[in-house]
């Protein structure tokens, strides 16, 4: 919920003055550890600036292993040990520039960047943004109504989490690589979208609002899986529930010292510090102080966090609310299933077939990256049996055949929870993909086999 005052521009621009009075310093040491890379960071303190320092670090791939944080006052300083993804040191000064644009004068107000859900036309491609009920085949539901509407997917990231689904696409006319604008043709993708997103079991529908604006495509998913209510318990997966990997969040007020203490445990992966600050953000709190340590397979964060009012938690019920939102953000991004890499000349429909081939082989899509360089297709996607059992060694080298062996890769991943392959019990797959079968073929994308 929204809790700005009507004098927001004076305000930004009062912090503007402030920035160009007190221009960001920061400053990279790889001589004082042996093993990271420092990032020091000292600007004026303005709300939003460590998501917006975090969310450099994270774009730019960056695992932090160490970070001291403290921004009580007008003053941010922070201090992050970092390697690359191999766990090397960084050996080149643009993650400095990086930074001090993001927190200069002409960066973006943290304020401008919240977006409602719907279709949004940017400079070089159309924004659709889709939260939904999550289910087996939705994804190729979606990639088909998209190429039969001549639509191109340049980009997308999709997240399911607690049965919900929340997917930021990027498209472009296939004919022109023009971004879509004509209020018409996104009136028509919308409506077609909505209709597979609602299915026949829905009853929270998304919004659908047509915005303007742009913001970083992971930090707009949580924003639209936090406004889902993904994390609430009445919707909770009961597998999720018996969890061992599940985090241990607490949350205590220090009534001596106005603050609420938030301590978090749980398995460490990449972009965990971002998921977890970025949450603490969107519930309107900030973080005056915060220790993060990931030196090993588990991660240790503790936010010394107030309200935007300047107020600790009040309520036992606040405090739980805290808990199950914080647990929702690490779970979301959590990669269940087998990682399947695909890489090939990207062409009209690709997207399309390759999820209706992970449908019709009763696989569903639990997570996916879309990616375009140049005339590649760089893609990612976490794959389960649609029906619950392990996903079986010949279903994927069945899919992999049908797609090409050269194209299609099965990856490790370290901090992925993938179910053993075996070659076991009957599927159900068929029965998901006769109801995915059935939405399609009302869109008049399927023809009938009887």
């Amino acid at each position: 919920m929204d809790c700005w005052s009507p004098s927001l521009t004076a305000d930004d621009e009062f912090e503007k003055l402030v920035i160009r009075m007190n221009p960001p310093r920061v400053t990279v040491d790889n001589a004082s550890s042996r093993t990271a890379t420092l990032i020091k960071v000292d600007s004026a303190n303005k709300r939003g600036s460590l998501l917006e320092v975090v969310q450099v670090l994270n774009d730019m791939d960056l695992i932090i292993r160490r970070a001291y944080i403290s921004s009580d006052g007008e003053w941010f300083m922070d201090v992050f040990h970092v390697t690359d993804q191999n766990g090397n040191k960084l050996h080149e000064d643009e993650v400095a520039e990086r930074i001090q644009q993001s927190l200069g004068p002409r960066a973006k107000s943290f304020r401008s960047l919240r977006r409602s859900v719907g279709v949004q036309a940017a400079d070089e491609h159309t924004t659709i943004e889709l939260t939904g009920r999550d289910r087996p085949g939705l994804l190729s539901e979606v990639f088909a109504v998209l190429a039969d509407l001549k639509c191109n997917v340049v980009a997308a990231e999709v997240w399911t989490h607690n049965s919900r689904m929340a997917s930021v696409v990027y498209i472009t006319d296939d004919e022109t690589g023009l971004p879509i604008s004509d209020p018409d043709r996104l009136a028509k993708i919308k409506q077609l979208l909505l209709y597979v997103l609602k299915g026949d079991r829905d009853k929270r529908s998304a919004n659908t609002a047509v915005s303007v604006g742009g913001t970083n495509m992971q930090r707009r998913l949580h924003q639209m899986m936090y406004a889902d209510r993904d994390y609430d318990t009445d919707y909770m997966d009961s597998s999720s529930t018996n969890d061992r990997s599940k985090p241990l969040v607490t949350v205590e007020n220090l009534a001596d010292k106005g603050y609420t203490v938030v301590n978090l445990r749980c398995p460490d992966r990449p972009k965990l510090l971002f998921d977890t600050v970025c949450t603490l953000t969107d519930m309107q709190y900030v973080v005056f102080h915060a220790t993060v340590i990931a030196e090993g397979p588990e991660a240790y964060q503790e936010y010394y966090i107030r309200h935007t009012d300047g107020c600790p938690i009040s309520s036992e019920a606040e405090q739980q609310r805290v808990i199950l939102c914080l647990e929702a953000a690490i779970k979301r991004r959590t990669s269940e299933g087998i990682r399947l890499e695909l890489c090939s000349d990207d062409r009209a429909g690709l997207l399309s077939d390759v999820t209706r081939i992970f449908r019709e082989n009763g696989l569903s899509v639990t997570r996916a990256e879309v990616t375009t360089r140049g005339s590649q297709a760089v893609n990612t996607f976490y794959v389960i049996d649609a029906s619950g059992n392990p996903v079986k060694s010949e279903t994927i080298e069945a899919v992999r055949n049908e797609i090409g062996l050269t194209i299609l890769h099965v990856k490790e991943d370290a901090y992925s929870k993938s179910p053993s392959q075996e070659s076991g019990r009957f599927s159900f797959g068929s029965l998901f993909r006769s109801r995915s079968e059935k939405v399609l073929y009302n869109l008049g994308l399927m023809r009938s086999c009887s």
